[in-house]
This record gives structure tokens, C-alpha cells and sequence, in this order.
């Protein structure tokens, strides 16, 4: 990522992936997650996606990884993201998709997972929906995690689409101004 764009993670948890990333910037409500951001270099602003502490046009790209499970109401996080957004950003969204194989058997475990037991796993098609009805344009869908991650020896191939891979990320795009 260039130096000079403008990025949030939302739900940066610890910082695993926004300090590799160069995002200096979260917003994070658990203050022990948001104090190890701190510790990895990351500017920690607390708040809720729903109702996000930042200024209307402010970012280039929103960040949210493996952070749409825990939220009470994707929509609004979604309308969030676009609204601190600037004409042209980007929203990403890394989720385990619900509607493959292998997030369909994480669904029926998660109640024994300390991680996922509170999890409200999505589908792409829902995360498209949300995508769409929060105004973003342009969108795509990589996939990748074929495999039980238990017995990956490999890094995993990465795919367009969606409805085989566990993990996805999905992207759109704000429009530019008329």
C-alpha cells in the first residue's frame, strides 16, 4: 500500500493485519485488543463500525478482516465505510464465507470455538447485498482456503469468486463524484 493513501482498519483487533499492511490507523472497541495495536504502531480510535468516530471523506480505503462476524448490523457498518470513505475509495472485507463447505461445517462447530462461539458468519451473497445497498460499485471477490486449515501444508491458491474458499475477501468501490 502507497505510503501516502489514506487507510482504517475497522475491528483492528490487535493489529495483526494493519501494522504489516503500513494501515496507521484503527478503530477498535475492546481496549485490551486496541492497547496491542498501540504496541504494533497502530493510531487505535475507539468505536463501533455501526458508528464510526470519523470524519465524512476522510479515508481512501476501509479495512475490515475477519470483523463482519462480530457485528450486530452489517448495513450500517457498511453505510459507515462509505460515508468516511472519499469518492473512489475502496471498502475490503475478509470474512470466512458461510456458504462454502468448509464455513458451513465452521458454522455447525463454532459453538466449541472460544473465537466464533459469539460469530455471526455471512455468506457472499449477503455481503454482496450489503455491498450493494450501501452504494458501492464495482464488485469483486477473490477466495482462498480450500483445504481444512488444520492440515494445509501450502500456502493456498488464490481465486476469483466465491463458494468454494473459506476465506474471502470482497471489494467495492465508492463512486466518484458526478
Amino acid at each position: 500500500m502507497a505510503e501516502s493513501a489514506a487507510a482504517v482498519e475497522v475491528g483492528v483487533g490487535t493489529g495483526r493485519f494493519a501494522a504489516p499492511l503500513g494501515i496507521k490507523t484503527g478503530v477498535e472497541p475492546a481496549g485490551a485488543m486496541a492497547e496491542l495495536a498501540r504496541l504494533r504502531g497502530i493510531d487505535v480510535i475507539r468505536g463501533v463500525a455501526e458508528r464510526l468516530p470519523l470524519e465524512d471523506a476522510s479515508f481512501d480505503l476501509v479495512m475490515m478482516i475477519t470483523t463482519i462476524c462480530f457485528l450486530d448490523n452489517v448495513s450500517a457498518a457498511f453505510s459507515e465505510a462509505h460515508r468516511v470513505l472519499m469518492a473512489g475509495g475502496h471498502l475490503l472485507v475478509g470474512f470466512l464465507d458461510r456458504g462454502s463447505e468448509l464455513g458451513k461445517h465452521y458454522d455447525e462447530k463454532k459453538a466449541g470455538n472460544v473465537f466464533y462461539t459469539a460469530a455471526t458468519f455471512r455468506s457472499s451473497e449477503e455481503v454482496l447485498n450489503h455491498l450493494k445497498k450501501a452504494g458501492f460499485r464495482d464488485p469483486a471477490f477473490v477466495q482462498t482456503i480450500f483445504e481444512s486449515p488444520g492440515g494445509m501444508t501450502e500456502v493456498a491458491p488464490v481465486r476469483s469468486g466465491w463458494g468454494e474458499g473459506l476465506f474471502v475477501v470482497a471489494r467495492g468501490r465508492k463512486p466518484s463524484a458526478a
